[in-house]
């Protein structure tokens, strides 16, 4: 499990441009079919952009046409935490950063990797690491 990074709302907001603090901290999303990394399809690794852990890996993401980056599973078992959520008249299950608890998106049981899984995220909560050659 990663050390937990826990910074005051002042240092998050320095950290994070105005959508970033809006999505991590305060649990928004972003409008479908607008996060930069929704199309992409090159190699890489997905790291928090609040904190840089790694969270997701290139091999793992897919196009769910929900508007959103999704992936089939997180990079490692402990990348990642989950949580009920049941904001919006609705139950899901929301997906946190597990070093800085920054707000992710969610985890649904529609997608098509072994386990069943679609971990829809925002893409204001990642950063790109493109692989190198």
């Amino acid at each position: 499990m990663p050390e937990k990074l826990n910074l005051t709302e002042a240092e998050w907001r320095e950290r994070l441009s105005p959508e970033q603090y809006r999505v991590l901290r305060e649990g928004g999303t972003e409008r479908a079919f607008t996060g930069q990394y929704e199309k992409n399809k090159m190699a890489g690794e997905y790291v928090c952009a609040a904190c840089g852990l790694p969270l997701f890996e290139s091999e793992d993401k897919y196009d769910s046409g929900s508007g959103w980056p999704s992936f089939t599973a997180p990079a490692t078992t402990d990348a990642v935490e989950e949580h009920r959520d049941v904001s919006h008249g609705m139950i899901r299950t929301e997906v946190t950063c597990a070093r800085c608890s920054g707000h992710l998106g969610h985890v649904f049981p529609d997608g098509p990797g072994p386990d069943g899984l679609r971990y829809c995220i925002n893409s204001a909560s990642l950063d790109f690491k493109p692989e190198e050659n």
